[in-house]
């Protein structure tokens, strides 16, 4: 029988709440093939603008698992920087996943930085086992809010 699991992870910043929201989710597939282009090769919305329903899809270099993830935003309010989305294809669906979903918050700091709050919850298909898996997906988080971080640090005025 297949099991459900879950991880979570938090990320700290000195980046406002806001900005890093912007650039390390809602704009993620426009600034990761130039900010990790040893990871990701390309990405793009397949439809949507980028709303509830939206879908949009990551290319992968060899260095991941999977050469393609498809994701679909279920969940978004910009305003509390916080959303919802769900593996469609690729990324192991299917193969070791059955599915998948993140739920991604990043909070304001006292310090005028930021929190990131990763909450991922997947369903095994039988048999499968990931544990190394769970500790590669929040070392890939992690490196995602951190290339974003760096860009805004070098770049001040991007996503005000």
């Amino acid at each position: 029988m297949a099991s459900t699991n879950n991880w979570t992870h938090e990320i700290e910043s000195s980046v406002a709440a806001p900005r890093l929201f912007r650039a390390g989710v809602m704009d993620w597939h426009t600034l990761a093939p130039k900010l990790a282009p040893h990871i990701v090769a390309s990405a793009n919305p397949v439809n949507g603008e980028g709303g509830i329903g939206s879908v949009r899809q990551f290319n992968f270099t060899s260095a991941m698992p999977f050469s393609v993830m498809k994701e679909r935003l279920e969940f978004l309010d910009e305003e509390k920087c916080e959303c919802k989305s769900t593996l469609i294809e690729g990324g192991g669906i299917g193969s070791a996943i059955e599915t998948a979903t993140s739920h991604i918050k990043v909070e304001p700091a006292a310090n005028g930085g930021s929190v990131v709050k990763v909450d991922s919850t997947y369903k095994l298909l039988p048999s499968v086992e990931v544990n190394d898996k769970i500790t590669k997906a929040k070392e890939s988080v992690a490196a995602i809010f951190k290339a974003a971080e760096a860009y805004l640090i070098a770049n001040p005025d991007a996503y005000n």
